[in-house]
Protein backbone atom coordinates (compact mmCIF):
# COMPACT_ATOMS: atom_id res chain seq x y z
CA UNK A 1 0.00 0.00 0.00
CA UNK A 2 1.39 3.50 -1.11
CA UNK A 3 1.30 6.52 1.37
CA UNK A 4 -0.98 8.19 -0.37
CA UNK A 5 -3.20 4.98 0.19
CA UNK A 6 -2.52 4.41 3.71
CA UNK A 7 -3.23 8.37 4.59
CA UNK A 8 -6.51 7.88 2.86
CA UNK A 9 -7.01 4.55 4.09
CA UNK A 10 -6.53 6.14 7.99
CA UNK A 11 -8.63 8.87 7.05
CA UNK A 12 -11.25 6.37 5.84
CA UNK A 13 -10.94 4.30 9.20
CA UNK A 14 -11.48 7.56 11.39
CA UNK A 15 -14.42 8.27 10.08
CA UNK A 16 -16.36 5.42 9.91
CA UNK A 17 -15.17 4.89 13.78
CA UNK A 18 -16.06 8.20 14.48
CA UNK A 19 -13.12 8.08 17.27
CA UNK A 20 -9.77 6.35 15.86
CA UNK A 21 -7.04 4.84 18.34
CA UNK A 22 -3.52 5.12 17.21
CA UNK A 23 -3.34 1.61 17.99
CA UNK A 24 -6.49 0.80 15.80
CA UNK A 25 -4.26 1.32 12.84
CA UNK A 26 -2.23 -1.24 13.97
CA UNK A 27 -5.05 -4.10 12.39
CA UNK A 28 -4.65 -2.87 9.28
CA UNK A 29 -0.82 -2.69 8.52
CA UNK A 30 -0.44 0.95 8.96
CA UNK A 31 1.51 3.07 10.96
CA UNK A 32 0.83 5.70 13.69
CA UNK A 33 2.64 8.56 11.58
CA UNK A 34 -0.03 8.78 9.29
CA UNK A 35 -2.40 9.97 11.97
CA UNK A 36 0.39 12.92 12.83
CA UNK A 37 0.58 13.80 9.04
CA UNK A 38 -3.28 14.37 8.33
CA UNK A 39 -3.50 16.21 11.85
CA UNK A 40 -0.67 18.71 10.73
CA UNK A 41 -2.40 18.92 7.36
CA UNK A 42 -5.91 19.55 9.19
CA UNK A 43 -7.77 16.50 8.38
CA UNK A 44 -7.93 15.04 12.01
CA UNK A 45 -7.85 16.29 15.01
CA UNK A 46 -6.48 15.22 17.97
CA UNK A 47 -9.23 14.48 20.56
CA UNK A 48 -7.07 13.04 23.46
CA UNK A 49 -3.82 11.05 23.78
CA UNK A 50 -4.17 8.22 21.27
CA UNK A 51 -7.37 9.56 20.45
CA UNK A 52 -8.32 11.41 16.40
CA UNK A 53 -11.48 12.10 15.43
CA UNK A 54 -12.13 13.69 11.57
CA UNK A 55 -11.52 17.22 10.97
CA UNK A 56 -15.13 17.85 9.67
CA UNK A 57 -16.87 15.52 11.94
CA UNK A 58 -20.06 17.14 13.26
CA UNK A 59 -19.54 16.47 16.69
CA UNK A 60 -22.45 16.39 19.20
CA UNK A 61 -23.00 17.66 22.48
CA UNK A 62 -22.25 13.77 23.95
CA UNK A 63 -19.03 13.00 21.56
CA UNK A 64 -17.11 13.50 25.19
CA UNK A 65 -18.81 10.10 25.86
CA UNK A 66 -17.74 8.34 22.63
CA UNK A 67 -14.17 9.61 23.48
CA UNK A 68 -14.46 7.96 27.02
CA UNK A 69 -15.95 4.74 25.52
CA UNK A 70 -12.67 4.09 23.55
CA UNK A 71 -11.07 5.02 26.16
CA UNK A 72 -12.72 2.64 28.69
CA UNK A 73 -14.41 -0.23 26.59
CA UNK A 74 -15.87 -1.92 29.37
CA UNK A 75 -17.14 0.88 31.36
CA UNK A 76 -20.94 2.46 31.03
CA UNK A 77 -21.92 5.80 31.06
CA UNK A 78 -23.23 6.76 34.46
CA UNK A 79 -24.70 9.38 37.12
CA UNK A 80 -24.45 12.69 36.20
CA UNK A 81 -23.66 11.95 32.56
CA UNK A 82 -26.13 9.65 32.37
CA UNK A 83 -28.72 12.05 34.04
CA UNK A 84 -26.81 14.77 31.24
CA UNK A 85 -27.34 12.13 28.66
CA UNK A 86 -30.90 11.17 29.41
CA UNK A 87 -31.73 15.29 29.28
CA UNK A 88 -33.17 14.32 33.21
CA UNK A 89 -32.09 17.46 35.62
CA UNK A 90 -30.02 20.43 35.36
CA UNK A 91 -26.69 18.52 35.99
CA UNK A 92 -23.38 20.12 33.55
CA UNK A 93 -20.98 17.45 34.21
CA UNK A 94 -17.42 19.04 33.51
CA UNK A 95 -16.15 15.08 33.18
CA UNK A 96 -17.25 11.87 32.28
CA UNK A 97 -18.42 10.10 34.99
CA UNK A 98 -18.09 6.03 34.28
CA UNK A 99 -18.93 2.99 36.01
CA UNK A 100 -16.58 -0.32 35.89
CA UNK A 101 -15.83 -3.15 37.79
CA UNK A 102 -14.55 -3.29 41.42
CA UNK A 103 -11.75 -5.18 40.71
CA UNK A 104 -10.97 -4.05 36.59
CA UNK A 105 -7.48 -1.61 36.07
CA UNK A 106 -8.34 2.16 36.70
CA UNK A 107 -7.76 3.56 33.04
CA UNK A 108 -5.25 6.14 32.43
CA UNK A 109 -6.67 9.67 32.26
CA UNK A 110 -4.50 11.47 29.32
CA UNK A 111 -6.39 13.67 27.44
CA UNK A 112 -10.15 13.07 29.09
CA UNK A 113 -11.63 13.94 32.14
CA UNK A 114 -13.08 10.83 33.52
CA UNK A 115 -14.71 10.57 37.30
CA UNK A 116 -14.52 6.64 37.27
CA UNK A 117 -17.40 4.77 39.82
CA UNK A 118 -16.81 1.28 41.15
CA UNK A 119 -19.71 -1.28 40.68
CA UNK A 120 -20.31 -4.69 41.80
CA UNK A 121 -22.19 -7.62 40.20
CA UNK A 122 -26.03 -6.89 38.78
CA UNK A 123 -25.63 -3.14 40.09
CA UNK A 124 -22.76 -2.56 36.63
CA UNK A 125 -24.48 -5.51 34.58
CA UNK A 126 -28.53 -4.21 34.80
CA UNK A 127 -30.30 -0.97 32.69
CA UNK A 128 -27.87 -0.80 30.21
CA UNK A 129 -28.46 0.70 27.09
CA UNK A 130 -26.52 1.11 23.67
CA UNK A 131 -26.66 4.37 21.89
CA UNK A 132 -24.70 5.43 18.62
CA UNK A 133 -22.94 8.68 19.32
CA UNK A 134 -20.84 9.59 16.50
CA UNK A 135 -20.06 5.97 15.08
CA UNK A 136 -19.68 4.87 18.78
CA UNK A 137 -21.58 2.30 20.69
CA UNK A 138 -21.81 3.92 24.14
CA UNK A 139 -23.22 1.99 27.04
CA UNK A 140 -25.38 4.35 29.02
CA UNK A 141 -27.50 3.51 31.88
CA UNK A 142 -31.28 3.80 31.73
CA UNK A 143 -33.23 6.89 33.06
CA UNK A 144 -34.59 4.05 35.74
CA UNK A 145 -31.06 2.38 36.76
CA UNK A 146 -29.29 5.58 36.70
CA UNK A 147 -32.35 7.70 39.12
CA UNK A 148 -31.30 4.38 41.71
CA UNK A 149 -27.74 4.86 41.30
CA UNK A 150 -28.20 8.65 42.07
CA UNK A 151 -29.98 7.34 45.36
CA UNK A 152 -27.00 4.66 45.89
CA UNK A 153 -24.48 7.14 45.57
CA UNK A 154 -26.36 10.60 46.88
CA UNK A 155 -23.64 11.26 49.41
CA UNK A 156 -21.22 11.82 46.57
CA UNK A 157 -23.61 13.63 44.24
CA UNK A 158 -26.38 15.21 46.80
CA UNK A 159 -29.78 13.95 47.28
CA UNK A 160 -30.78 16.56 45.72
CA UNK A 161 -29.76 15.68 42.42
CA UNK A 162 -31.07 12.70 43.39
CA UNK A 163 -35.00 13.87 44.07
CA UNK A 164 -34.49 15.81 40.74
CA UNK A 165 -33.53 13.05 38.81
CA UNK A 166 -36.46 11.17 40.35
CA UNK A 167 -38.91 13.61 39.87
CA UNK A 168 -38.01 14.68 35.90
CA UNK A 169 -37.58 11.14 35.40
CA UNK A 170 -41.20 10.35 36.50
CA UNK A 171 -43.07 13.34 35.13
CA UNK A 172 -41.62 12.73 31.93
CA UNK A 173 -42.67 9.12 31.61
CA UNK A 174 -38.86 8.07 31.29
CA UNK A 175 -39.86 5.27 33.22
CA UNK A 176 -43.03 3.85 35.02
CA UNK A 177 -42.77 3.28 39.43
CA UNK A 178 -42.27 -0.62 38.79
CA UNK A 179 -39.21 -0.04 36.94
CA UNK A 180 -37.55 2.45 38.87
CA UNK A 181 -38.37 0.41 42.25
CA UNK A 182 -37.10 -2.81 40.16
CA UNK A 183 -33.53 -1.13 39.91
CA UNK A 184 -33.65 0.53 43.70
CA UNK A 185 -33.14 -3.21 44.81
CA UNK A 186 -30.52 -4.30 42.77
CA UNK A 187 -28.95 -0.89 43.99
CA UNK A 188 -30.39 -1.76 47.45
CA UNK A 189 -31.76 1.60 48.09
CA UNK A 190 -34.96 0.35 48.08
CA UNK A 191 -35.92 1.60 51.82
CA UNK A 192 -33.71 4.51 51.22
CA UNK A 193 -36.06 5.66 48.08
CA UNK A 194 -39.92 4.26 48.93
CA UNK A 195 -40.49 7.43 51.19
CA UNK A 196 -39.37 9.92 47.84
CA UNK A 197 -41.36 7.61 44.98
CA UNK A 198 -44.61 7.63 47.46
CA UNK A 199 -44.12 11.29 47.44
CA UNK A 200 -43.95 11.30 43.54
CA UNK A 201 -47.00 9.27 42.08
Amino acid sequence: MSSHSKTNRTLELARRAGVLRSRDLLRHGIQRQYLAILTRCGKLHRAGRGLYVPADANLSENHSLAEATKRVPNGVVCLLSALRFHNLGTQLPSEVWMAIDRKAWAPKMNGIRLRIIRFTGSALTSGIERHKVGGVTVKVFSPAKTVADCFKFRNRIGLDVALEALRECWRGRRATIDEIANYARICRVANVMRPYMESVV
